[in-house]
Protein backbone atom coordinates (compact mmCIF):
# COMPACT_ATOMS: atom_id res chain seq x y z
CA UNK A 1 0.00 0.00 0.00
CA UNK A 2 2.96 2.58 0.62
CA UNK A 3 4.12 2.41 -2.57
CA UNK A 4 0.65 3.10 -4.29
CA UNK A 5 0.84 5.88 -1.84
CA UNK A 6 4.19 6.94 -3.00
CA UNK A 7 3.53 6.46 -6.33
CA UNK A 8 0.23 8.33 -6.49
CA UNK A 9 1.70 11.28 -4.68
CA UNK A 10 4.64 11.76 -6.96
CA UNK A 11 2.29 11.45 -10.23
CA UNK A 12 0.14 14.11 -8.52
CA UNK A 13 2.45 16.23 -7.28
CA UNK A 14 4.49 16.40 -11.09
CA UNK A 15 1.35 16.52 -12.50
CA UNK A 16 0.05 19.52 -10.47
CA UNK A 17 3.56 21.15 -10.85
CA UNK A 18 3.89 21.36 -14.37
CA UNK A 19 -0.18 23.30 -15.04
CA UNK A 20 -0.60 26.65 -14.24
CA UNK A 21 -0.70 25.96 -10.54
CA UNK A 22 2.15 26.45 -8.02
CA UNK A 23 3.80 23.03 -6.96
CA UNK A 24 7.34 21.31 -6.69
CA UNK A 25 7.84 17.98 -7.48
CA UNK A 26 11.30 17.40 -7.55
CA UNK A 27 11.10 17.60 -3.82
CA UNK A 28 8.99 14.25 -3.49
CA UNK A 29 10.80 12.53 -6.34
CA UNK A 30 14.27 13.41 -4.06
CA UNK A 31 12.48 12.17 -0.93
CA UNK A 32 11.70 9.34 -2.76
CA UNK A 33 14.82 8.30 -3.75
CA UNK A 34 16.72 9.13 -0.85
CA UNK A 35 14.81 6.52 0.78
CA UNK A 36 15.17 3.75 -1.59
CA UNK A 37 11.80 1.72 -1.12
CA UNK A 38 11.02 1.93 -4.38
CA UNK A 39 13.20 1.37 -8.04
CA UNK A 40 14.26 4.59 -8.88
CA UNK A 41 13.35 3.80 -12.91
CA UNK A 42 10.15 3.74 -11.73
CA UNK A 43 10.33 6.66 -9.69
CA UNK A 44 11.25 8.52 -12.92
CA UNK A 45 9.44 6.99 -15.22
CA UNK A 46 6.11 8.07 -12.68
CA UNK A 47 7.37 11.47 -12.20
CA UNK A 48 7.74 12.32 -16.04
CA UNK A 49 4.86 10.70 -17.31
CA UNK A 50 2.87 13.04 -14.78
CA UNK A 51 4.78 15.88 -15.82
CA UNK A 52 4.36 15.47 -19.86
CA UNK A 53 0.81 14.79 -18.89
CA UNK A 54 0.61 18.33 -16.94
CA UNK A 55 2.42 19.83 -19.70
CA UNK A 56 -0.62 18.60 -22.23
CA UNK A 57 -3.63 19.71 -20.09
CA UNK A 58 -1.59 23.25 -20.72
CA UNK A 59 -1.80 22.31 -24.14
CA UNK A 60 -5.32 21.66 -24.47
CA UNK A 61 -5.47 25.02 -22.44
CA UNK A 62 -4.11 27.05 -24.74
CA UNK A 63 -5.63 25.00 -27.80
CA UNK A 64 -9.01 26.28 -26.28
CA UNK A 65 -8.28 29.69 -24.29
CA UNK A 66 -10.29 31.50 -26.81
CA UNK A 67 -13.66 29.81 -25.31
CA UNK A 68 -12.61 29.78 -21.34
CA UNK A 69 -11.06 33.16 -21.65
CA UNK A 70 -14.27 34.31 -19.10
CA UNK A 71 -13.67 31.14 -16.48
CA UNK A 72 -12.05 32.37 -13.39
CA UNK A 73 -9.40 29.67 -13.34
CA UNK A 74 -8.37 29.89 -17.33
CA UNK A 75 -6.71 32.82 -16.68
CA UNK A 76 -2.66 32.92 -16.69
CA UNK A 77 -0.66 35.39 -15.56
CA UNK A 78 -0.76 38.04 -18.89
CA UNK A 79 2.96 39.09 -17.78
CA UNK A 80 3.91 35.44 -17.65
CA UNK A 81 1.92 34.17 -21.12
CA UNK A 82 3.52 37.43 -22.95
CA UNK A 83 6.83 36.68 -21.80
CA UNK A 84 6.36 33.23 -23.27
CA UNK A 85 4.44 34.38 -26.70
CA UNK A 86 7.66 36.53 -27.36
CA UNK A 87 10.06 33.69 -26.46
CA UNK A 88 7.77 31.07 -28.47
CA UNK A 89 7.38 33.51 -31.76
CA UNK A 90 11.16 34.29 -31.18
CA UNK A 91 12.41 30.30 -30.91
CA UNK A 92 9.29 28.55 -32.80
CA UNK A 93 8.81 25.37 -30.91
CA UNK A 94 12.19 24.72 -29.60
CA UNK A 95 11.52 26.71 -26.82
CA UNK A 96 9.14 23.92 -26.09
CA UNK A 97 12.63 22.25 -24.73
CA UNK A 98 12.66 24.87 -21.64
CA UNK A 99 9.35 23.70 -20.63
CA UNK A 100 11.14 22.57 -17.29
CA UNK A 101 12.06 25.73 -16.70
CA UNK A 102 10.37 27.58 -13.36
CA UNK A 103 7.93 30.25 -14.10
CA UNK A 104 8.38 30.48 -18.18
CA UNK A 105 8.22 26.52 -18.54
CA UNK A 106 4.50 25.96 -17.79
CA UNK A 107 3.27 28.99 -19.99
CA UNK A 108 5.34 28.06 -22.89
CA UNK A 109 3.13 25.33 -22.83
CA UNK A 110 0.07 27.34 -22.64
CA UNK A 111 1.17 29.47 -25.79
CA UNK A 112 2.49 26.36 -27.65
CA UNK A 113 -1.47 25.39 -27.51
CA UNK A 114 -2.98 28.89 -28.03
CA UNK A 115 -0.74 28.99 -31.32
CA UNK A 116 -1.77 25.38 -32.37
CA UNK A 117 1.41 23.94 -32.08
CA UNK A 118 0.85 20.19 -33.42
CA UNK A 119 0.82 17.74 -30.67
CA UNK A 120 3.33 15.09 -32.02
CA UNK A 121 5.97 18.13 -32.02
CA UNK A 122 4.93 19.69 -28.96
CA UNK A 123 4.92 16.00 -27.20
CA UNK A 124 8.23 14.64 -28.17
CA UNK A 125 9.62 17.98 -27.34
CA UNK A 126 8.21 18.66 -24.04
CA UNK A 127 9.19 14.96 -22.90
CA UNK A 128 12.45 15.54 -23.67
CA UNK A 129 12.79 18.39 -21.60
CA UNK A 130 10.71 16.88 -18.56
CA UNK A 131 12.52 13.58 -18.47
CA UNK A 132 15.73 15.33 -18.83
CA UNK A 133 15.10 17.50 -15.99
CA UNK A 134 14.11 14.79 -14.27
CA UNK A 135 17.24 12.99 -15.19
CA UNK A 136 19.30 15.54 -13.96
CA UNK A 137 17.77 15.17 -10.15
CA UNK A 138 18.53 12.00 -10.40
CA UNK A 139 22.26 12.69 -10.96
CA UNK A 140 22.62 15.33 -8.44
CA UNK A 141 20.73 13.38 -5.74
CA UNK A 142 22.33 9.98 -6.38
CA UNK A 143 25.78 11.54 -6.59
CA UNK A 144 26.06 11.04 -10.31
CA UNK A 145 26.50 14.39 -11.37
CA UNK A 146 28.68 16.88 -8.69
CA UNK A 147 27.00 19.71 -8.98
Amino acid sequence: MSDLIAYSGLFTAALVAATILPMQSEVILVALLLNGDQPAALLLLVASIGNILGSVINWMLGRSLDRLRSRFWAKPDPQALVRATNWYQRWGKWTLLLSWAPFIGDPLTVVAGVLREPFLPFLALVSVAKVGRYLFVYGVTMGVINW
